[in-house]
């Protein structure tokens, strides 16, 4: 019997750099996995979208939200399609994890923040508090890994913007600020957080090869709920 199929799927972006981040990932996921096929599907901007690829993939499949938080598009779109025929299974998105927090960190710890410099996680955002809670985890994670506080703010969705973040960190007297950028890959979430004002912003986690790692990982989870 074949492996069920590897569905990854984003949330689609009008940036060429950002499309060809995320089919590198694909591409890393399924060399990490193995032999299985695999298929690229996304909820918005691009197409083919995840209910299509799941009502023409054959056999049993495991969708993989390229998402680092829960929140609608998991729940309805994901979930919908997931639930549309029996032998298929959606499983968590790629955060909290801790190898995601260890990107980050050392991202961070690679611009050698000062004791006086600010660091605030910089993620997409939602309006779940299932997302709020995940971006919250994965914050508590880096600040451990850094041994300092760490704040957060979102590109959409939620509150405190990014560039508020960035301001209210300045206003407290911080030397720098460094934004830890908590966004798959280029786009538009990716070019809110650049332009928040912060000195310093690491770049899209997509392309770190451990982020392939927990697609590969999510994948076996899944074939264990089928």
């Amino acid at each position: 019997m074949s492996a069920p199929t590897l569905i990854c799927c984003s949330h689609g972006t009008d940036s060429p750099e950002g499309r060809s981040t995320i089919s590198r990932l694909v591409a890393a996921a399924a060399r990490a996995i193995g032999d299985v096929p695999v298929r690229e599907t996304y909820v918005d901007v691009q197409h083919p979208q995840v209910d299509e690829v799941v009502a023409a993939t054959p056999g049993d499949a495991v969708v993989v939200p390229l998402l680092l938080s829960p929140g609608f598009h998991t729940s309805v779109d994901i979930g919908r399609a997931a639930r549309s025929r029996p032998g298929v299974v959606a499983t968590d998105t790629l955060g909290p994890h801790p190898l995601l927090a260890d990107i980050l960190a050392e991202r961070v710890a690679a611009l050698r923040p000062a004791p006086g410099d600010a660091v605030v996680l910089a993620a997409s955002g939602s309006s779940r508090p299932e997302a709020a809670e995940s971006v919250e985890r994965v914050r508590d994670a880096v600040a451990e890994r850094l041994g300092r506080p760490v704040g957060v703010g979102y590109a959409y969705g939620a509150t405190p913007k990014v560039a508020e973040a960035v301001a209210d960190a300045r206003r407290a007297g911080a030397g720098r600020v460094i934004v830890a950028s908590y966004v798959l890959a280029p786009g538009h979430f990716a070019r809110l957080v650049a332009g928040a004002g912060a000195d310093a912003t690491t770049a899209p986690l997509g392309d770190d090869p451990r982020v392939a790692e927990i697609v590969a990982e999510r994948y076996r989870a899944g074939c264990q709920l089928l």
